[in-house]
């Protein structure tokens, strides 16, 4: 028992769990509130930067929508049709997030800030837009920390910093929802500044400026995201690092000899088939060697992130290269 609570702590994956959800709503109804409200100040104040980042906030309203269908799709128990379960559908939602970050956030941001090059330039009035600014952040922020203290704690039982565990999680939810959420404190940051330049100088290139700078921000964003799933969908295996660490504990286990193949592939947010082949101590009969893998494949199945464990012998090539 204590080989196999080795192993599953050396895979270093934890099974999908309700604070995300948790995040991801709280992201969703912040996001309404701020596209309202920064909508009313774009067309108020007809700066380029406050338009970009209300199509921002819609986006991300919309985006968080995406979210929450993957994190319902990724908890959708394995069924006689998906025996590994529904995890990847999860990444096809989130890719449609991600695409929506890229063409409609990026390029609205970007075409609106040409555009505003382009039109006379008006005396505004942007106090109206500092407030719902002021107010956006707050919000935003609440937001952010709810995300990152939730990713403290994940990343605490794995030994790793808050941003690596960001960056390598196989849960592509929670790195959405933190990116977003960056992207947002960014991007508010951007526009404020913007606004203020425009109004101190008298020059419309910085207004236009931000609402460019927005919108690379997203199609920046967008991209990395849209990568990550594209990696996850195409079949992501478990890091070499993780590897070697899962099959030195698996031949700590009594009758495991050597371990001569070892695969595992993620199949959604935290999600894992192991495939292994091994060499088993000992003369055993073709009946006893089948209910020592099979224990062994229910053993490595207690790890609640392992969907499938297939273990078999290893081929009689295997043997003969360990000679």
């Amino acid at each position: 028992m204590r080989t196999f609570s080795r192993f599953h702590r050396r895979l270093g994956t934890d099974a999908p769990a309700p604070g995300q959800a948790r995040a991801a709503a709280i992201a969703l109804g912040t996001g309404a509130l701020m596209a309202i409200g920064k909508t009313a100040a774009a067309l108020y104040t007809g700066s380029a930067s406050m338009s970009a980042e209300a199509v921002h906030s819609w986006v991300s309203t919309v985006t968080e929508i995406f979210l929450i269908a993957a994190y319902l799709a990724a908890r959708r128990p394995a069924d006689s049709g998906h025996p590994l379960g529904y995890g990847r559908e999860s990444y096809v939602w989130s890719l449609f997030a991600s695409i929506g970050m890229f063409v409609v956030g990026a390029q609205v941001g970007f075409w609106r800030g040409l555009r505003q090059l382009d039109l006379p330039d008006a005396t505004t009035d942007y106090r109206f837009g500092y407030i719902v600014i002021a107010l956006s952040f707050g919000l935003q922020f609440v937001s952010f920390m709810q995300a990152i203290r939730f990713v403290r704690e994940r990343a605490a039982e794995r030994d790793l910093g808050v941003f690596k565990h960001v960056f390598d999680t196989s849960d592509s939810q929670l790195r959405a929802v933190v990116t977003g959420d960056f992207i947002a404190l960014v991007g508010l940051a951007v526009a404020g500044m913007g606004m203020a330049l425009h109004q101190v100088t008298g020059q419309v290139a910085y207004d236009a400026a931000g609402s460019m700078l927005i919108g690379m921000l997203m199609g920046v964003a967008g991209l990395f995201l849209i990568n990550v799933n594209r990696h996850y969908l195409a079949g992501m295996p478990l890091s070499e690092e993780r590897s070697a660490a899962a099959v030195k504990a698996l031949e700590a286990v009594p009758l495991v000899e050597r371990v001569t193949f070892f695969f595992a592939e993620f199949v959604g947010p935290d999600r894992l088939i192991v495939v292994v082949r091994v060499v088993i101590a000992g003369e055993h009969d073709q009946a006893a060697l089948s209910r020592i893998l099979h224990a062994l494949e229910m053993r490595i199945m207690e790890h609640k992130s392992v969907a499938r464990a297939i273990v078999a012998l290893a081929t009689p090539e295997e043997m003969e290269r360990l000679r």
